[in-house]
């Protein structure tokens, strides 16, 4: 008899459209040590570099892009009201993604739900409602500030 090679899949996971098992990590600050702190200022010191400000600056730059601080990188986002950090990519190095700029997708235009949930490590349907609420905020029309 051969043996019979099938895989059993929790209902989660038949139901989740993830195309990678591992998920966003989220590092609250509240949960830090002081400890911690300090071996993060020791081992990233703020070097005075020079970050790229506009688009022009950046756009023919190194990639993938080395700076994760900056809001339009995938690699990790930053919660502006906790400050938490969420590594959307634990697993990865920055060198080690395809894609490390949102703005260099947004230039590419036309792609796939698909496409962009794999480059942001969500689900396909989360891409489709945060597309959703952004043509929402553009339908809304403009307050004049008087």
């Amino acid at each position: 008899m051969a043996a019979n090679n099938v895989i059993h899949l929790t209902r989660d996971q038949l139901r989740s459209r993830r195309a990678r098992v591992v998920r966003a990590r989220t590092i609250s600050v509240k949960r830090l040590t002081k400890r911690d702190l300090k071996l993060g200022r020791e081992l990233y010191p703020d070097t005075g570099y020079s970050r790229p400000k506009v688009r022009g600056d950046c756009k023919s730059g190194v990639r993938p892009c080395p700076y994760v601080t900056c809001k339009h990188n995938l690699y990790l986002d930053v919660s502006e009201k906790t400050g938490s950090i969420t590594l959307n990519f634990p697993d990865l190095e920055v060198s080690e993604m395809s894609e490390s700029c949102v703005l260099d997708v947004s230039d590419a235009s036309g792609q796939t739900l698909e496409y962009v949930a794999q480059l942001m490590n969500i689900t396909r349907e989360r891409v489709r409602q945060v597309e959703v609420i952004a043509l929402g905020k553009l339908e809304q029309p403009f307050e004049r500030i008087l």
